[in-house]
């Protein structure tokens, strides 16, 4: 089984999780610019992280077979530093033509502040003006219901600008993947061992609400989490009695269609043929 890993922090992981992963399957993986652990002191410190993402990383994982790709963005996690994330805002569009460059993410919300909305906000107007794909954080635990809210409010209001076929809203759960998906934007589950969304979760909402526009992934950043919870939810949908080609679909086609959006993932879907 083939499968891409759309939310990937390889910065937190080691090669041997490449290894682990291309062994597995996994052709490709999308690492969205993240929190480092700590908040960043000035806005050189982003633009260096950038460049460990836009070229080292491609560098490490194609010594293990897998193609790496990147997200640009202040993460919500630090975005209530205006003067920080306003500087590195406005160097940004100078990278975002760059080869493995996929689009603006992660963006969105952490706390719900006034802050944090207002560098959304600034991340979503510079997606529409050139024309990139979004990827949206949504709060964790107790904040997710009324961040998620405010996340859907404030794409509203761009309704006549935002092509809703390029926004990715992750980390969706039980109680808000309905209104992500009525909405009608892409929308992903974040396989965790212990927060977010476990392995049976996910494939309960695979059965409750479809895989259309689904992106599963397991994000593996520098809490406890795991690189191979993918290949873990494969065999579940698999021990579900799930055909490959959903499976295939889910785990594969999906992300190489949302991704592919992109010129630059020139990953094509896999057509599965049925036998007569």
């Amino acid at each position: 089984m083939f499968i891409i890993q759309p939310h990937y922090h390889a910065v937190a992981r080691t090669g041997q999780d490449y290894e682990r992963m291309f062994q597995s399957g996994v052709v490709a993986v999308a690492e969205p610019a993240f929190w480092a652990g700590f908040d960043r002191t000035c806005a050189g410190t982003f633009l260096d992280y950038f460049r460990q993402i836009m070229e080292f990383e491609p560098r490490r994982a194609a010594e293990y077979g897998i193609r790496h790709f990147c997200w640009l963005a202040v993460n919500p996690k630090e975005a209530d530093n205006l003067e920080i994330a306003r500087e590195v805002l406005r160097e940004m569009p100078n990278l975002l033509d760059r080869p493995t460059v996929l689009g603006i993410g992660e963006t969105g919300l952490n706390k719900s502040t006034k802050n944090e909305i207002e560098i959304m906000e600034a991340h979503i107007d510079m997606a529409i003006r050139y024309d990139q794909l979004l990827l949206i954080h949504t709060p964790h635990l107790a904040d997710k219901a009324k961040g998620t809210r405010i996340i859907l409010d404030i794409l509203a209001n761009y309704k006549n600008e935002l092509n809703p076929d390029k926004v990715w809203i992750d980390h969706v759960e039980n109680h808000t993947v309905k209104a992500v998906r009525d909405a009608g934007y892409w929308f992903g589950f974040t396989l965790y061992p212990i927060t977010k969304c476990s392995i049976n979760r996910a494939v309960d909402m695979i059965e409750q609400y479809g895989s259309e526009r689904l992106l599963m992934n397991s994000s593996a950043d520098w809490g406890p989490s795991d690189p191979m919870l993918l290949q873990q939810c494969v065999f579940e949908c698999t021990r579900r009695g799930h055909s490959r080609h959903e499976i295939l679909e889910i785990f594969y086609n999906n992300p190489a269609r949302y991704l592919g959006q992109c010129p630059k993932f020139d990953i094509k879907p896999i057509r599965i043929v049925e036998s007569v």
